[in-house]
């Protein structure tokens, strides 16, 4: 099948009759069509450059796979705007601070930022009756009071329009002519709808089917959203070519890369952190006893503690809740649509956090081991089960993605005291394929039993348990020391041939895993030892 990824679709200004006056009213519709003329322009010349074509094989363009990955530096620095070869300190050293403080966004000017586009604020609820829930089902005398901040209510209803909020200014001030993101989930939709505010140019590249065109319900429909901005998408089969066709876009349009992991994706989520300590002190007089976010790549875990820390809620326990999908492979064709959630689950989570620049630039800022004090896992019928108990309990219709880190909390609850407060960190929006009937009947149709009963015979890619009551929902705990020893043994394996680590190495990695340099000696001495 021949496909020209970055062909236009025609588009037709809005009209606003009747609402502003004539002038006016011509005045945007020019800027609108001379916006439209712009980006076909670009993807014309990309499309000329770059004629790109599905075969057997993959895709195939005038550049070989190698070739472009060879010039992967040079396109990430030109498309990010910054040199991380400059905050290299070691051999694996870098100075993950200054990298942040360069970019010269604190919370005050994130908050700026944001405001300017009615992204943040959004409301912290208290959630009396699943809280009257927990204590139904909790030994006497347990039972904490549960919040959720509703960050449904962002623009393209989820936190990561705090992520894109940043990239996307930045883009404008650099003078970029677009902004281009690799993500098949929520992100896509809050890049487009930044972009859209700024009136620049906006392609999505998405994993958003397997090898028998049978498309993933939540990905289509952010497939929707994102066009719905006016963003142009890329839709890919499950497979290595994400990468490779998204540095193609990044070089062949000259727009900015918007992703997940640079410094200015990281620091927009500091004003949720921030955000929900200063709104529980106002609500219940004291900062949240714990914290609980959806991991996935780490962000959410890295942001949320840094803001956290800045509202002086340092001390407050930051956990990490993730959908089990252990025995499933995130780049296997036969398993990509035996999975119901396409994010927030193990099998991003234990990679990014056992070694983060595995991502598309050159350093991450999403470190989620400096900041984890707890990492628990829930089956993804416990995230079904509890979305409806939000729905039905709270009246909150919410996507099943973001209820994780609730899945989570309403367990964790049980075993504080009362007067205890935890704070579940996000909402996302839900509807059409991101509604859990659409996964559910995904599941069915790619042979994925649904069942009821206990969530302990869940299986990921076999059978989605649904509990029957809530005292079956639980958590398992992931060991953070055998975390933190695999990510010093992918340390070891990323060092090159004869390279001696340094004190300065040491310590960078003694933050990272927040094991102290001791650990990491000894660690290494150990791992080092078993490899002989």
């Amino acid at each position: 099948m021949s496909i020209s990824p970055f062909a236009p679709k025609p588009h037709t200004p809005f009209q606003w009759a009747g609402q502003l006056p004539r002038g006016e009213m011509a005045r945007r519709n020019q800027e609108l069509e001379r916006q439209l003329r712009r980006l076909t322009r670009v993807l014309d010349r990309a499309r000329a450059a770059r004629p790109v074509t599905r075969t057997n094989t993959g895709f195939m363009s005038a550049d070989s796979y190698q070739a472009i990955m060879a010039q992967r530096p040079a396109i990430m620095r030109a498309s990010v705007g910054i040199d991380y070869a400059q905050y290299t300190t070691g051999v694996l050293a870098f100075d993950y601070e200054r990298l942040l403080a360069d970019t010269g966004y604190d919370i005050d000017a994130t908050h700026k930022v944001q405001r300017a586009t009615a992204v943040g604020d959004t409301p912290l609820v208290e959630l009396h009756n699943i809280t009257e829930l927990v204590r139904a089902v909790a030994p006497p005398g347990k039972g904490a009071r549960l919040f959720v901040k509703d960050e449904a209510a962002n623009p393209s209803g989820s936190f990561k329009d705090r992520r894109a909020s940043l990239s996307v200014h930045e883009a404008v001030k650099r003078g970029y002519p677009g902004v281009a993101a690799a993500t098949s989930g929520n992100y896509g939709a809050a890049v487009a709808s930044q972009a859209a505010k700024a009136g620049l140019g906006c392609i999505v590249v998405q994993e958003a089917f397997d090898s028998q065109a049978i498309a993933q319900p939540e990905i289509a429909e952010k497939t929707r959203a994102c066009e719905a901005y006016g963003a142009e998408v890329i839709r890919l089969s499950v497979g290595p070519e994400q990468f490779y066709v998204f540095l193609c876009v990044l070089r062949d349009t000259g727009y900015f890369n918007a992703s997940l992991y640079t410094p200015y994706s990281i620091l927009g989520i500091e004003t949720l952190g921030h955000e929900l300590a200063v709104q529980t002190r106002e609500q219940a007089g004291r900062f949240p006893d714990l914290v609980i976010a959806t991991h996935a790549g780490g962000g959410n875990v890295t942001g949320t503690a840094r803001g956290l820390a800045a509202a002086g809620a340092g001390d407050s326990c930051m956990v990490g809740a993730s959908v089990d999908l252990a025995g499933l492979h995130m780049a296997s064709d036969h398993d990509f649509n035996r999975k119901s959630f396409t994010t927030g689950h193990s099998g991003f989570s234990m990679p990014f956090t056992t070694w983060p620049d595995r991502a598309d630039v050159p350093r991450n800022a999403a470190r989620p081991l400096r900041y984890l004090d707890r990492f628990v896992t829930v089956s993804q019928g416990e995230v079904f089960y509890i979305t409806q108990v939000l729905a039905e309990l709270e009246g909150l219709e919410r996507g099943p993605a973001g209820n994780t880190s609730l899945a989570a909390a309403f367990v964790l609850a049980q075993e504080l005291d009362r007067e205890r407060i935890i704070v579940v960190q996000e909402t996302e929006y839900t509807g059409a394929g991101k509604h859990p009937i659409a996964q559910l009947n995904l599941a069915r149709r790619m042979g994925v039993a649904v069942t009821r009963g206990d969530p302990r015979d869940d299986r990921p890619g076999a059978r989605i348990v649904i509990p029957e009551q809530p005292a079956q929902l639980r958590v398992v705990d992931v060991d953070l020391d055998h975390v933190r020893r695999s990510y010093l043994r992918n340390a070891l394996a990323s060092l090159p041939e004869h390279a001696q680590l340094s004190d300065i190495d040491i310590e960078f990695l003694a933050a990272e895993t927040r094991g102290g340099c001791a650990f990491v000696e000894e660690t290494i001495d150990e791992l080092q030892a078993e490899a002989g």
